[in-house]
């Protein structure tokens, strides 16, 4: 008889009578079984072989979906996300748990997460939202893979729901002039400047200081942003890439915005007086008493200047989507984009403004015909 080789398994025959077979398995775990004869011990060992390369976990202690995920949560994906993400992730958990919270991880299966993402829809979740839980779930099975508590990831034979396509929306150089024009004498002109002529982050614009900023250069360093978080309230918090931290060229019409900007800001501080806080730095935008301003009451200032300018409804986010377009379609090099803005990749840049694509194709042909045309 040949050697057995590794993962085959041991059989032999106890003092009592009984046959036991016993099976090492990858994630370290012995697992014994028994049987009145060595036939039935060599059923139950083929059976188990078959499991195991089926991706079937098998010999690992059972624990709830539910249970699962809050483990994930604290132990592993805590240390990997921002503390917003991780939000986000436990309301999706929250949100998966009375539908499959209460199966066995070891149970789990396509057709039972394809079943509760039907009724999260039927529910009246968005498709977008849908998808945001499958991310998660999926991520959490693939480390329960890694831990060895699983051989499958059970959300791999999912259909996902497609979500509705989001129309970006940009404003005009008309729009952004006339925007500009009716805000003169409002607070925040200068951050609407600054912000589609930059293409800042808007946590980013709001957790600028002002040694970040060398207005005689006509530069600025993003090394921080600003986000709200539960109950922890105001955080600083690092750019949110590697390549988020950067320096930006300021054009002349920020430069001057910024300069009435610091002028305004310095009266503001007088008028404060004791009141004034510096707990966040010097802050180039900051509330009436030196505090971080918050989203909210920015997005409220920012819809009731468009509706001043006589502008449609956008959000402040889309002055950053503003900026890149316009710098796209003006012919800049999709990698100076890239770095103004702070993507990884120019990759994400290119496939996040590929609606200026057919405009850049038009110019290079414009372009042939400038220089072979005749």
């Amino acid at each position: 008889m040949g050697k057995r080789g590794a993962g085959e398994g041991t059989i032999y025959q106890r003092p009592d009578g009984r046959w036991t077979a016993q099976l090492r398995l990858d994630y370290g775990v012995r697992k014994t079984l028994y049987g009145r004869t060595r036939a039935e011990v060599q059923t139950k060992l083929r059976q188990l072989r078959r499991d195991r390369e089926d991706g079937v976990a098998v010999g690992v202690p059972s624990i709830t979906v539910a249970a699962y995920l809050a483990r994930w949560l604290d132990e592993a994906a805590r240390l990997k996300v921002r503390p917003s993400t991780l939000e986000s992730y436990t309301l999706n958990a929250r949100r998966l748990a009375p539908l499959i919270g209460r199966i066995k991880l070891s149970q789990l299966t396509p057709q039972v997460i394809q079943g509760a993402y039907a009724r999260l829809l039927a529910q009246g979740l968005a498709p977008r939202s849908v998808r945001q839980a499958h991310v998660v779930l999926h991520g959490a099975l693939g480390q329960a893979m890694r831990w060895g508590m699983v051989g499958r990831n059970a959300a791999d034979g999912v259909i996902v729901p497609r979500p509705e396509p989001r129309e970006m929306e940009t404003l005009t150089i008309d729009e952004l002039q006339r925007l500009f024009e009716v805000t003169k004498d409002e607070p925040l002109r200068s951050l609407w400047i600054l912000l589609s002529t930059t293409g800042l982050r808007e946590g980013e614009a709001l957790g600028l200081r002002w040694d970040d900023v060398d207005l005689a250069r006509g530069t600025l360093v993003v090394r921080r942003a600003v986000q709200r978080q539960g109950t922890a309230g105001w955080v600083v918090i690092d750019p949110k890439t590697p390549r988020s931290r950067r320096t930006i060229h300021l054009s002349r019409l920020a430069v001057e915005a910024l300069r009435a900007r610091k002028t305004h800001q310095r009266e503001l501080r007088l008028a404060a007086g004791r009141r004034w806080q510096d707990t966040w730095g010097d802050l180039v935008f900051s509330s009436l008493t030196g505090r971080p301003l918050q989203p909210s009451w920015v997005s409220v200032a920012f819809r009731r200047d468009l509706e001043k300018a006589g502008i449609r409804r956008v959000r402040v986010h889309d002055l950053r989507h503003t900026a890149a377009t316009l710098l796209l379609t003006r012919g800049v090099h999709p990698k100076v984009v890239q770095d103004m803005l702070g993507h990884s990749t120019v990759t994400l840049t290119l496939d996040t403004y590929s609606h200026v694509t057919p405009a850049l194709h038009k110019e290079a042909a414009d372009h042939m015909d400038a220089l072979l045309g005749k």
